[in-house]
């Protein structure tokens, strides 16, 4: 549990074409000594200058500016490291269109100051109400990419993945390697990509989100190409890593022994399905046993890994074991000098 019940938030706002949302965003941040680092992302519509004149009468903005865009994620981690240079604790994450209620901030905020997580995320899929409200290619694009996310993150008890509203120790993101993650709209994914790594505790809090006239600057093509290669490529690392670089165990094996009898046996049926068609003859009892056996066996293996995957999910904070590591890394660098 955090030491401090009364810990310094950052919220932190990425601003491109939400020049009509941003103050009414802002005006609803009722979070008592909070700053709120709003990141203008070279908004071709004056945002960053209207956040100028706004940050004159209210002492909470920190206004930072990108001279190209970037993208959200890009925005994020400047905001992320701006705060943590500045002693925030907890990184919140929301939205300048409307969609998140700045009022559900301490909620999403409580799990991090009670020590029960290290990231919190909002999931708009709890309420059968909420989802009725959500535009029908949002719904299924969500849950397309839900199951991509469990598959290359390892969080099987998350959903919606691509939802902004979080809360962020800055322990953990210290830890995680902020310049690594993805500056555009993959953001979010790749974010709990990289918290497995370093197996931080995630956990979802329901929310409502309000869908209005504001129009998304996400292309729904270019996600649906470049998304599952990008979650492709994390899955991949995330295994070799967590079961053959940093541990290795039944399961590490499991997975290498169930690929080579499931390519065995499919290659083999492959062959003489082959052969049958050229000759005419039917293949044998022993040549399908040859081909089924190993490919069963295969696929019973897999689903024994897929197991235990989903049962390795991180079930513990980390930020508190962290925050002991970095006053160790500060005492011995202090002997050292």
């Amino acid at each position: 549990m955090m030491t401090n019940q009364n810990p310094k938030i950052a919220i932190i706002i990425p601003c491109y074409k939400v020049i009509g949302k941003i103050q009414s965003v802002i005006n609803r941040i009722n979070i008592e000594g909070c700053k709120i680092y709003c990141v203008d992302d070279a908004c071709p519509e004056g945002t960053g200058e209207m956040l100028d004149k706004l940050a004159l009468d209210d002492d909470r903005l920190v206004i930072l500016h990108h001279e190209k865009n970037g993208g959200v994620g890009a925005g994020m981690i400047t905001g992320y490291q701006t705060a943590i240079n500045d002693g925030m604790e907890i990184l919140v994450k929301l939205d300048g269109d409307g969609q998140m209620a700045p009022e559900f901030i301490p909620y999403l905020i409580r799990p991090i100051i009670e020590g029960k997580a290290d990231y919190v995320k909002g999931n708009r899929f709890f309420s059968t109400a909420s989802l009725n409200s959500m535009p029908k290619v949002r719904l299924f694009g969500n849950i397309v990419l839900s199951f991509m996310t469990k598959l290359s993150t390892g969080y099987w008890h998350l959903f919606d993945p691509v939802n902004g509203f979080t809360a962020l120790h800055s322990g953990v993101a210290t830890e995680m390697g902020l310049e690594k993650l993805s500056n555009r709209y993959f953001f979010e994914s790749d974010m709990l990509y990289r918290l497995s790594i370093i197996r931080a505790n995630v956990i979802e809090v329901p929310m409502d989100s309000s869908y209005d006239d504001e129009e998304s600057n996400m292309n729904e093509l270019s996600v649906a190409l470049t998304f599952p290669f990008l979650h492709f490529r994390n899955f991949l690392k995330r295994v070799v890593y967590s079961y053959f670089l940093r541990g290795f165990s039944i399961a590490s094996l499991s997975l290498v022994a169930g690929l080579i009898l499931l390519f065995f046996g499919l290659t083999v049926g492959i062959v003489y399905w082959a052969e049958s068609i050229n000759t005419g003859v039917p293949a044998s009892a022993g040549t399908v046993i040859l081909a089924a056996l190993p490919f069963l066996l295969g696929v019973q293996m897999l689903f024994n890994f897929l197991n235990f995957d989903i049962a390795n999910t991180p079930a513990s904070p980390i930020h508190k074991y962290l925050e002991q590591i970095r006053v160790l890394r500060i005492q011995q660098k202090d002997r050292n000098d």
